[in-house]
This record gives C-alpha cells, sequence and structure tokens, in this order.
C-alpha cells in the first residue's frame, strides 16, 4: 500500500499544485491522499470528481495530526537534502507513506521519517519528486482505472473509448 502525505495546505496559495500532488498520486499507484495545512472541501471534492470520472479506488483526507499517519508505516520523506532514491528504492517496503512539503517543512519530519530521500539534490517541484519517485518505486507498473471516461491513446488528437 502507497499513501501520500501532503504538508501545509494553503487554500490562497497551493490550489493547482496540491491538486497536482492528489492527480500524480492517484496516477502513479498511491492509493490515498492525506493532507494538513487549511482543510478545503472545494480540493476534496475535485480530487473526488476525478476518481469518479476516470475511475480508481484513490481517497483523499483532511489529517488534523501527521504524527498519527506514521504509526506502522515506512515513512519516505521527498527532499532535495535527501540521499539519492537510486541508491535507497529497492529497500523501500511494505505499508508506504510518503511525505511531500508545502510551506517550510518541520524538522521533526526529518527526524522522524524512515528515509530522507532526494530526487537530484536540486530545488524543483514536490509534484515532479513524486512522479519521479513513484514511477520508480511502483517499476512503472501502472493501474487500470475503467472509469467512465477511458483515454484512447494515440498519436495526435484526443480520443476515448
Amino acid at each position: 500500500m502507497i499513501e501520500i502525505l501532503r504538508l501545509g495546505h494553503r487554500i490562497s496559495r497551493d490550489k493547482r499544485i496540491s491538486t497536482h500532488v492528489a492527480l500524480v498520486s492517484r496516477a502513479f499507484g498511491a492509493s490515498k491522499l492525506y493532507y494538513t495545512g487549511q482543510k478545503d472541501s472545494e480540493y476534496e471534492k475535485s480530487v473526488n470528481d476525478v476518481v469518479k470520472d476516470f475511475g480508481g479506488d484513490f481517497t483523499i483526507e483532511y489529517a488534523k495530526n501527521w504524527k498519527e499517519l506514521f504509526k506502522g508505516k515506512t515513512v519516505v520523506h521527498l527532499t532535495m537534502y535527501g540521499l539519492d532514491y537510486r541508491e535507497k528504492i529497492k529497500e523501500i517496503k511494505g505499508n508506504i507513506l510518503i511525505v511531500v512539503g508545502g510551506e517550510k517543512v518541520e524538522w521533526k519530519i526529518f527526524e522522524l521519517a524512515d528515509y530522507n530521500i532526494g530526487v537530484t539534490n536540486q530545488p524543483h517541484s514536490e509534484v515532479g519528486a513524486l512522479a519521479v519517485f513513484l514511477d520508480h518505486l511502483t517499476n512503472s507498473n501502472y493501474k487500470s482505472f475503467n472509469g467512465k471516461i477511458r483515454i484512447k491513446p494515440c498519436a495526435k488528437g484526443k480520443q476515448f473509448y
């Protein structure tokens, strides 16, 4: 099982980036996204609408206390300061909780995480780091979603089944 924790969601600033964290999480194999910061029913509805239309069993939930989520999980904190993901990815097993930051990440996250993992050790988007990490963690084995809307891959244009 793979779950994601998005830290520090701010309604006025993070709507788009938090939505992209959720979309990448779902598309690349996570089953659930927790988020902290400001509770945002619009954000939850937007993610749930994608699941309803495109399928899958992905859920989103507001978390008041992120520390509770760490219990019984292998906690992977994605940070540009972490160890190279390519050197550690084979060690990461079990019920996995991947933590991605928003605003400044509390030092306690660095201390409590089982792994502090970096994707390039350069500043870039948490969405990019999450996509690369999930792709490698799942060996590019993507889920079948069987939603109401199903995209038919094509060389040009847009097609649906």
